[in-house]
C-alpha cells in the first residue's frame, strides 16, 4: 500500500500515544478501533474519518480539532475557532445560558473585525432561537425566577 497524503498524523498519533505510555493495542481498544486499523492509521496507510478521529482523541486525551487539522479535514483558523467555543462550552463555572451569551459575544466580535463565521459555527446551534435577548434570573429547573403563579380556581 502508498502512504496518503494525511500530513504528519501517523506520525503524531504515535507520539501522543508513546507519550501517554500506551499501547497500541490499548489505545485501539479505548478507541473502539481495531489494533490493524489503527497501526494503518499511524503508518500513513489509512485516512480515517472525523468520528474516528475524535474516539482516538478522546482516548488520548487531547483535541479532536488538533487531529483534524493533521488530516487535513480542518484549517487551522477553523480549528482555533472550534477550540475558543470547546473551552467556552465545556466551562463548568458558567450555566449554559451564559455560554450561550459569552458564544454570541464572540461571534460579534469576530464579524465585527472581519471574521466570517465558519460552517462549524453554525453546526453548534444555540439551544433556543430568540438569543438576542438576555433574560432575566433563572430557577434551579430553567424556569423564569420573575414569573409569577396564575391564581388558582
Amino acid at each position: 500500500m502508498a502512504s496518503l497524503n494525511v500530513g504528519n498524523l501517523g506520525e503524531y498519533l504515535r507520539e501522543q500515544r508513546r507519550s501517554a505510555q500506551l499501547s497500541l493495542r490499548q489505545l485501539a481498544d479505548a478507541a473502539g478501533v481495531s489494533n490493524p486499523y489503527l497501526s494503518q492509521i499511524e503508518r500513513g496507510l489509512r485516512k480515517p474519518s472525523a468520528e474516528v478521529l475524535q474516539q482516538v482523541a478522546k482516548a488520548l486525551r487531547i483535541s479532536a480539532e488538533t487531529l483534524y487539522v493533521r488530516a487535513g479535514i480542518l484549517d487551522e483558523k477553523e480549528r482555533d475557532e472550534l477550540e475558543t467555543r470547546a473551552v467556552i462550552l465545556a466551562d463548568p463555572s458558567i450555566n449554559e445560558r451564559q455560554k450561550q451569551v459569552l458564544l454570541q459575544i464572540y461571534e460579534s466580535f469576530r464579524k465585527e473585525n472581519g471574521f466570517e463565521t465558519s460552517t462549524y459555527a453554525d453546526a453548534a446551534s444555540y439551544a433556543d432561537e430568540d438569543t438576542d435577548t438576555v433574560e432575566g434570573p433563572r430557577t434551579a429547573d430553567g424556569g423564569d425566577a420573575g414569573a409569577k403563579e396564575p391564581p388558582s380556581s
